[in-house]
């Protein structure tokens, strides 16, 4: 499984690569993308195979007969996180994003208050704002560069107009997974304010060693609120086919998401569902172990480097290939230390502000890439900031 070898994107109409010179003035040429969440590496042999037995095959109808499909999902959630899934429970969208906008339309409506953890995976408040919903802040504390749950300070804030809760879990940006007692406290919070609990779980195969993701449907009294989500697209760096799964149990929200998805004609993409079932197999997981391990040397080779650099501090990540890095002991603004990142070591990041309140002194940097490309990354930010030293 080959993780060194660079792979040009460059004029792919790769989002990634194609658009940071517009978003971030960082040059297409000799810039690093290191904001948008996928991965520089080829998807594993046996997704690629399937899209080229797609693709020789030369027919591309309507998708036909998804218990393949469905069985795949359910091996791989009771193999790789002891989670027995229903099939019959299982809902395909395009993507984790129009998951969740699908789930705002079918249980709350316009005004509602939907709380966030903030700060929080940044198309959470967009998908919200946009269908007309509010978003409610509840920041996370950071406790010596680790985010921690304050639920005191959290019900204060409460006023009876909030229906919906989404979590984050792992936790993007802050690579947090939450431990049992956490996901404890969040279906009482959940209960207490009588939030529908909306649970997106799509990093949870990217744990590190000695860390272990548990699935929200694993906490006790939260079933009949609770709607999971989750997505070999981050896993598997298969975005681009833009597939997703609402998994609800309960069957009176399952009704009413179903009677939303017929509403609206949704239907999936047959790629999407190819590829997903392609993925989640034993040489999928092989893959996924090998994965991992790369990327938990990553994390140790930025880190490091990283936080070399005076007032600089990259949070210790215990899932995602994000990571999240706090600039607020430089002493500059926001905009200062931005701009040395994308002007003078010419690395487009993500803006922490973009992910609620918490995240104003810091930026995400996508560490799933070739680790010589993370070595140049550390290398420019070093040069950058050399006048710290």
């Amino acid at each position: 499984m080959d993780f060194d070898t660079p792979i040009n994107r460059r004029n792919t109409h790769c989002a990634k690569w194609d658009a940071m010179e517009d978003i971030y003035g960082v040059s297409r040429e000799d810039g690093i993308a290191m904001w948008v969440a996928d991965m520089e590496f080829q998807a594993p042999d046996c997704i690629r195979k399937a899209v080229t037995d797609m693709a020789d095959h030369g027919v591309f109808g309507y998708f036909g007969d998804e218990s393949d499909y469905r069985a795949a999902i359910c091996w791989w959630m009771a193999e790789r996180h002891g989670w027995t899934v229903d099939p019959a429970h299982i809902f395909t969208t395009h993507g984790l994003v129009n998951g969740t906008a699908m789930c705002l339309d079918a249980f709350t409506k316009p005004g509602d208050g939907v709380v966030l953890m903030t700060p929080v995976y940044h198309a959470f408040a967009r998908v919200i704002n946009a269908s007309g919903r509010r978003v409610v802040e509840c920041e996370l504390a950071n406790i010596d560069g680790r985010y921690e749950m304050d639920f005191d300070t959290w019900d204060a804030q409460m006023d009876g107009s909030e229906r919906m809760l989404i979590l984050c879990s792992p936790h993007n940006p802050g690579g947090r997974v939450w431990t049992r007692a956490e996901l404890q406290a969040v279906a009482a919070f959940a209960k207490r304010h009588e939030l529908i609990l909306l649970s997106d779980e799509i990093h949870h195969d990217l744990t590190f060693p000695g860390q272990t993701h548990i699935p929200m449907t694993q906490i006790d009294g939260i079933a009949d609120r609770l709607v999971m989500m989750t997505s070999a697209t981050k896993t598997f760096n298969i975005a681009g086919s833009h597939g997703g799964n609402v998994i609800i149990a309960d069957p009176d929200l399952r009704g009413r998401f179903a009677a939303r998805m017929a509403a609206l004609g949704m239907s999936p993409n047959s790629f999407g569902l190819f590829m997903t079932t392609a993925a989640y197999s034993p040489e999928g997981a092989a893959w996924v172990d090998a994965l991992r391990l790369y990327l938990d040397e990553n994390r140790r080779i930025f880190d490091a480097g990283v936080n070399t650099i005076p007032g600089v501090h990259s949070m210790q990540l215990e899932s995602t290939y994000l990571a999240w890095v706090d600039f607020s002991g430089t002493g500059m603004s926001a905009a200062d230390f931005t701009d040395r990142v994308q002007n003078d070591a010419q690395i487009a990041a993500n803006h922490g502000p973009t992910f609620g309140k918490g995240g104003g002194q810091f930026l995400r940097f996508n560490i799933g890439a070739p680790r010589a490309q993370i070595e140049d990354a550390v290398s420019r930010l070093q040069k950058a900031f050399a006048d710290l030293q």
